[in-house]
């Protein structure tokens, strides 16, 4: 079976912008762009994560993580090497991307479902099971600009777990919202998982990863550090913090 992401010898760099320049710099840098430097915010990544595997991404802030999300979800492409996808993806990266502040909630979750590919007849049918996981029955029918990001939240992942998604791939947005909300989508991830869907999850929260992940890759500067099992990636994550926090 084709595996539902796989990353071989993925990097991705950018341009660096020297600031203000004489023109004829500017110009060699337009025809002779190979002269820039390159900054690698992902340098030659490799891993592939099966259907039904679940695997968690951490890092500090600038290690490659939303880099590496939005080459999952075909935001951006990779300057080298290879992606493949082998199913369904849906990606809770912001809140509220892809909603629109002046429709109502309604409004708002018929439209994501369709561009996440539910025919009309599939998004009748699951409306009213979106709105009572979201516990947004009294506002669904306000403008989204009247939500708080918690809200926002609850129906954005109301819509995303029930579309059906082969692969689901969160970046810290359940560290928004209540505590009873948060363990509800906890619980409906690990139904997620059971139904043998697969989880590519960012947070600094390294305890619900444990929970919901069951392999880990650690990110440093682009590079891969580890990758393995979640115990023995956070463990070796956690103890380069302390020893970074004693020795800095």
């Amino acid at each position: 079976m084709t595996a539902v992401l796989e990353f071989q010898g993925v990097s991705k760099y950018f341009y660096r912008h020297g600031g203000r320049m004489l023109l004829r710099d500017r110009l060699k840098h337009v025809l002779r762009p190979e002269s820039r430097e390159r900054f690698y915010a992902l340098r030659d990544v490799s891993f592939t994560l099966e259907h039904g595997e679940s695997m968690a991404v951490v890092g500090s802030n600038g290690a490659g993580k939303s880099t590496l999300l939005n080459i999952a979800t075909s935001l951006c492409d990779p300057s080298d090497g290879r992606v493949s996808i082998g199913g369904r993806v849906e990606a809770l990266l912001e809140l509220g991307s892809g909603f629109h502040p002046d429709l109502t909630g309604a409004e708002n979750l018929r439209i994501k479902a369709s561009l996440l590919g539910l025919t009309r007849r599939q998004v009748r049918e699951r409306f009213d099971q979106i709105v009572e996981f979201s516990e947004l029955g009294g506002f669904i029918d306000e403008p989204l600009r009247t939500y708080s990001s918690g809200m926002v939240m609850r129906l954005a992942f109301s819509v995303a777990i029930n579309v059906d998604p082969e692969l689901l791939i969160i970046d810290e947005v359940l560290g928004v919202g209540d505590q009873d909300f948060f363990s509800k989508c906890v619980e409906k991830i690990m139904e997620f998982r059971h139904a043998g869907k697969s989880i590519l999850c960012v947070s600094h929260a390294l305890d619900t990863l444990e929970r919901l992940c069951d392999r880990g890759l650690w990110l440093d500067h682009g590079r891969v550090v580890k990758i393995g099992s979640v115990a023995e990636v956070l463990m070796a994550y956690r103890n380069s913090a302390s020893v970074t926090a004693h020795t800095g």
